[in-house]
């Protein structure tokens, strides 16, 4: 199964943070899945970093390096196709993030699971681990 890393998935898990269900957990650990991230995540994450609301323990370079050497996360790599359905989704009144939109359009348009705590993404229809 191919499955999406949602940004605070991907800073949780490499993180070791216990914020992280065992469903999360499992399925990122699983070696039949193929577990993906954007770079919409690694962006959020540079940005949530240089911004100081989330630390790191090493630079952001070896941090993202490590997410594909160490982990084995691959990229999923941002398509003109995905842009164009985040043009088509829908506004919900409680969710207007950008990061997530894009995550959320890029799991629609290559038919993946989300990994993700974030309820909000239900208003949308794709599949959630959590």
């Amino acid at each position: 199964m191919r499955i999406l890393l949602d940004t605070p998935t991907v800073y949780w898990y490499t993180t070791g943070d216990f914020k992280l269900s065992s469903s999360a957990q499992n399925a990122i650990q699983d070696i039949t899945n193929d577990v993906l991230i954007s770079p919409v995540s690694l962006w959020e994450i540079a940005i949530k970093v240089s911004k100081g609301k989330w630390q790191m323990n090493q630079p952001f370079d070896v941090f993202w390096r490590t997410c594909l050497n160490t982990y084995g996360f691959r990229l999923l790599p941002l398509e003109p196709s995905h842009t164009i359905t985040v043009c088509n989704l829908p506004y919900p009144t409680n969710h207007r993030d950008p990061f997530d939109r894009m995550l959320v359009a890029q799991a629609l348009c290559e038919n993946i699971k989300i990994v993700s705590a974030d309820e909000s993404l239900d208003a949308y229809a794709i599949s959630r681990i959590w």
